[in-house]
């Protein structure tokens, strides 16, 4: 029996849990089954109570408190634990039906699936080498107002070019809080950002004197002049290529409170993960019995 679910990951801050939070609202409102597993070993505050939660098996304080471990080494050390015990999320997800959508949040540390292959690990035993056989894809979400700095935007979108490489699973790249830049940045300039290419970096730089890079007057321990010189914005241009010259990423964008906006999102995740297509057919309405009242009886 397959099952669909999707990771819902991307830098902190990216509005991830908010995310999940619409997502499984906006199921509900549509007659939707959906289970939500929280594996951010840190999360306390949830809209909506987790049906399966890693802190029921290790929490980052107590890894804290009792290995000596910061915050990343502590998260890093939950998710080897994880997947020690790996029957904690398999005897979990195993009664699920396909009608489910499994919805999966993880923590905001990208490290996580960038650098290690912790997060890969687990991808692989959820989709191919456990018995779950759960078809699954990535969203990605970043914060829209990262297009207001550009180095910052490119530095997001390489980040999750390599979530994709690493994960090698379906993803839905995601534009969140957009919100936050309506009104701020014109609609025309925007849809420059779904569709990302060296174009836009070049256009930030035209006012950049090559010349800089040789002039030797910048203060190498100013970090505003590091980040305004010359060999930060060829690095900059760079970056922007090598993502304009793989043209793996691109955005959708997303606004939590547009319930339009949501069931967007929504549709591509069911078409990566073919949900719609494992569905049995409804019965047509003619088989439904209705009473004298012509109110359809249960």
């Amino acid at each position: 029996m397959s099952k669909f679910g999707a990771l819902v990951m991307g830098p902190a801050g990216a509005g991830k849990t908010t995310f999940c939070n619409s997502l499984i609202q906006h199921l509900q409102l549509n007659k939707r089954s959906c289970f939500y597993v929280n594996l951010d070993p840190a999360a306390e505050d949830f809209s909506y109570e987790p049906d399966l939660d890693i802190k029921d098996l290790i929490s980052l304080e107590d890894v804290m408190e009792e290995m000596g471990l910061g915050p990343n080494g502590g998260l890093i050390y939950c998710f080897e634990f994880l997947l020690e015990n790996l029957d904690f999320l398999t005897q979990a997800l195993e009664p699920l039906s396909e009608e489910y959508l499994i919805i999966i949040d993880l923590p905001g540390q990208i490290e996580l699936y960038t650098h290690i292959p912790v997060v890969p690990t687990l991808v692989n035993h959820l989709t191919r080498f456990g018995s779950l056989n759960v078809s699954l894809c990535a969203a990605y979400l970043l914060e829209s107002t990262f297009v207001v700095d550009r180095a910052k935007f490119f530095a997001g979108t390489l980040s999750a070019m390599s979530a994709m490489i690493m994960l090698e699973i379906p993803h839905v790249n995601i534009l969140s809080k957009m919100d936050l830049v309506k009104g701020s940045v014109p609609k025309r300039q925007l849809k420059r950002f779904l569709d990302p290419d060296a174009s836009l970096m070049e256009d930030n730089n035209n006012n950049h004197n090559p010349d800089e890079d040789l002039r030797g007057g910048a203060d190498p321990a100013n970090a505003e002049s590091v980040m305004g010189g010359g060999s930060f914005k060829k690095l900059n241009r760079a970056v922007a290529r090598l993502i304009d010259d793989f043209s793996m990423v691109s955005f959708l964008q997303l606004d939590v409170q547009d319930e339009d906006s949501v069931a967007g999102v929504l549709s591509h995740i069911d078409d990566a993960i073919q949900y719609h297509e494992a569905q049995e057919p409804r019965e047509p309405n003619d088989e439904i019995d209705y009473g004298d009242d012509g109110m359809m009886m249960e």
